[in-house]
């Protein structure tokens, strides 16, 4: 009997175009069938300097299918080449050139002299999601560009985190990031937003190592970049949200590049002493037991599910109902990110469930009781659910389509406190 997947949180492999469009002055070439960029792109943020709605596109039909599309595919890029003024093309194969065999390694070397990089990720969609995509373009980069330097940069830190776009917060949480690691007196590279194009790509191989913070989104791409380019890496499996575990991170970060430790706490003293003068004003509020239930649930991938999850527990001292992440983590991760789940304060663990159909997470959900008004931070699938329980929803996830974000964060001291204002102001509203 066929198996219906209910309200899946994530795209196929070739949304990755995303990925090529965070990275300023890069363009996605599209090998696939016309349409695909359209229906994969989100409505909210996504025009630009390169919209998809201009994206090259082979725009493959059925004569290709027969004779193959390889022919068509040079035309396009060389194209491409001539049009478009770009920095980098990558060029993404969809599910039909993958399906006919066309050999697109094999067109895109013809570019090899070309005055602009030309690159390819294999991105059909029975490959895998969009997370999975995002490491194949960074693999992309690192396989056909990328070359060993035995220059290194003193302090500099290449930072990664989660999937551009599909994280609605990606902008503002890597610039987050990058302030956090300027604190410490390192210097940050990163490649996506604004202004961060090929000269930040070309810096790559030249850092004293990779930060990740993702809880495995991208780890084979560290590992790739440790064994290719001779660049260790630190992974940092959990967002940092709020003071608790922000300051766990600048620790982390500081040791392992060894920053002087004195140096970390006078950074770490600083703000919480600013954080939690913050939570002070609001304590008789946070306290109010009429406000909401202590109890909540996070439906988000990885990133999210872990990340928001510690800093409700940790920093709040909500008490966890079962948590979901939705992001189709591969096997071999999850065990580690459940172990995170009971790494908890106060000896606190959370139940977690890898689930992907939504029809099984809202009846978990209806089914719990949350001992007064739930917390659901999830996706927009997540609002009808929480308003028949008569709780509070607060849009964090993907699919957002009552919010507006053009570079808010989460991340951090500061995101932190941005996420119980954001909290909070859906749960006053019961008072009017």
């Amino acid at each position: 009997m066929a198996k219906l997947l209910d309200k899946q949180r994530y795209k196929c492999a070739l949304g990755a175009m995303q990925t090529v469009q965070a990275i300023t002055r890069a363009i996605p070439v599209l090998h696939s069938g016309p349409g695909c960029a359209q229906k994969l792109s989100d409505s909210i943020g996504s025009s630009g300097y390169f919209s998809p709605n201009i994206f090259p596109c082979t725009s493959i039909n059925e004569k290709d299918v027969v004779f193959g599309g390889a022919k068509k595919l040079d035309t396009t890029i060389a194209n491409a080449l001539k049009v478009i003024d770009a920095d980098l093309y990558v060029v993404l194969t969809g599910c039909i050139p993958e399906i006919v065999g066309d050999d697109t390694a094999e067109v895109v070397s013809h570019f090899a002299d070309s005055d602009k990089p030309v690159i390819y990720a294999s991105t059909a969609g029975f490959k895998g999601n969009n997370y999975k995509g995002h490491e194949q373009i960074i693999d992309a980069i690192i396989d056909q560009y990328l070359e060993k330097s035995d220059e290194k940069e003193k302090g500099l830190v290449n930072i990664w985190a989660d999937v551009p776009y599909q994280d609605l917060f990606w902008l503002g949480n890597i610039r987050e990031l990058e302030k956090l690691i300027a604190e410490l007196g390192l210097i940050p590279n990163t490649i996506f937003g604004y202004q961060r194009g090929i000269k930040n790509i070309d810096r790559i191989p030249k850092a004293e190592f990779n930060l990740l913070v993702s809880p495995w989104v991208s780890v084979g791409n560290m590992k790739k970049m440790e064994k290719k380019l001779g660049i260790p890496y630190l992974h940092y499996p959990t967002l940092p949200i709020g003071a608790f575990e922000t300051s766990k991170f600048l620790r982390e970060v500081g040791k392992f590049a060894g920053v002087d430790e004195q140096k970390v706490e006078n950074i770490i003293n600083e703000h919480e002493n600013y954080y939690y003068y913050l939570i002070e004003r609001y304590a008789d509020m946070f306290l109010e037991t009429r406000v909401m239930a202590k109890q909540f649930s996070v439906v988000a991938d990885a990133q999210y599910a872990l990340g928001i999850t510690k800093f409700l527990v940790n920093d709040l001292g909500l008490v966890p109902a079962k948590q979901f992440i939705t992001d189709d983590t591969p096997k071999q991760f999850q065990e580690k990110i459940k172990a995170e789940f009971e790494n908890l304060n106060y000896g606190l663990k959370a139940e977690v469930s890898f689930e992907t159909d939504g029809y099984k997470i809202h009846n978990e959900i209806q089914s719990h009781d949350y001992h007064g008004y739930p917390l659901i931070l999830g996706s927009y699938y997540e609002k009808e659910v929480t308003e028949k329980m008569f709780g509070h929803f607060l849009n964090i996830s993907w699919p957002v389509q009552d919010k507006v974000v053009l570079d808010d964060f989460y991340v951090g001291y500061t995101g932190g406190i941005r996420l119980i204002e954001d909290i909070y102001s859906v749960a006053v509203q019961r008072w009017n």
